[in-house]
């Protein structure tokens, strides 16, 4: 009598508990529980609704940077995306274009300057990402300060700060409308044909041309996303703001690229989830936000996120080792 052979395999307690996630999770708990020493007021429903309004508009660029640090690629001119398309934003309402077209356009906008660095990406090969996203993020930031040097520019319509500090119910419309981008893109990466390009690609990108896969498209799809939900990050960064400066968002890049990669999305490509991001963006963020309560310096604040993205980098490094030893 023959056996039958089961395509699945059975649940392992330990290896799911040992997961990155979970170790998120535990520094996540953590924090909280600092902050709670911190201020005695902490620990209630409104502060968990309130101090992510602080944080999020930042985190939608965390979504399409998952994307393309699972390509194996960086972008590290989102940042310049932001302040361009909310000056241009700016100076387009300011020039007598009402305020809703003006949001369609930065959000064209934003989606052009990022289709450009994918255009980029696929016409010059031999360059890396981190090199072209580089020249555009000095030409962006740069071309921002061209059109409104150091002045500031607002003005907008009092409906247009209900973006960033509306709500809808108990909730802000900003941490709907996050969860609704974090749904979709959870979806794109998990359940569709295009995520599993992306992982494929990250992992062997070689294999994937050969195999008859448009990588170019894919590339070009990526920056598109990339350039809308920095847009939208743009949007909800200048509603907070009240106006805006072409120095806007200045380190937000860092920060971005931190929470993915603490996330557990490894910098070489490949692997990585879109749970473990979305946990390392309220993790930075309510850190952040819990060490402002004592008015600590932003200096300090960087230290601690640097720290945390190279013990990041280094667990995982240490769990790929170990992998690696496990199957030789």
């Amino acid at each position: 009598m023959s056996k039958i052979i089961s395509a699945t395999s059975n649940w392992n307690a330990r290896k799911f508990f040992f997961q990155w996630e979970w170790l998120l999770v535990a520094i996540f708990i953590v924090i909280h529980l600092i902050n709670s020493l911190i201020s005695p007021w902490y620990f209630n429903v409104n502060t968990f609704l309130t101090a992510p309004m602080s944080f999020l508009d930042k985190a939608f660029i965390v979504l399409p940077m998952m994307l393309v640090i699972i390509l194996g690629n960086i972008d590290i001119s989102v940042a310049s995306i932001v302040a361009l398309t909310s000056v241009l934003m700016a100076v387009i309402f300011n020039a007598g274009v009402p305020m809703s077209l003006a949001l369609v356009l930065a959000l064209f906008i934003g989606t052009m300057l990022g289709g450009i660095n994918g255009l980029l990406l696929v016409k010059f090969k031999e360059l890396p990402a981190m090199i072209v996203t580089l020249a555009t993020m000095t030409i962006y930031r740069g071309v921002a300060y061209v059109i409104m040097e150091d002045r500031a520019a607002g003005g907008f319509p009092s409906w247009f700060s209900f973006f960033a500090w509306g709500h809808v119910g108990p909730f802000p419309f900003i941490m709907l409308v996050f969860a609704a981008a974090a749904v979709a893109f959870g979806i794109l990466l998990h359940k569709t044909g295009f995520g599993r390009i992306i992982y494929g690609m990250g992992s062997n990108l070689t294999a994937c041309k050969y195999s008859g896969i448009k990588t170019d498209r894919v590339l070009l799809i990526v920056g598109l996303l990339t350039g809308l939900m920095s847009a939208v990050c743009a949007i909800f960064l200048t509603s907070r703001m009240g106006s805006t400066r072409p120095n806007v968002a200045l380190g937000y890049e860092l920060d971005v690229i931190a929470m993915v990669v603490l996330g557990g999305v490894s910098t070489s490509g490949g692997t990585g989830r879109i749970a473990g991001p979305l946990l390392a963006v309220f993790i930075i963020g309510f850190l952040n936000y819990g060490l402002g309560l004592i008015n600590v310096s932003a200096q300090v604040l960087l230290i601690i996120l640097g720290l945390l993205l190279v013990l990041s980098v280094l667990a995982m490094n240490l769990r790929t080792t170990k992998r690696v030893k496990k199957s030789a």
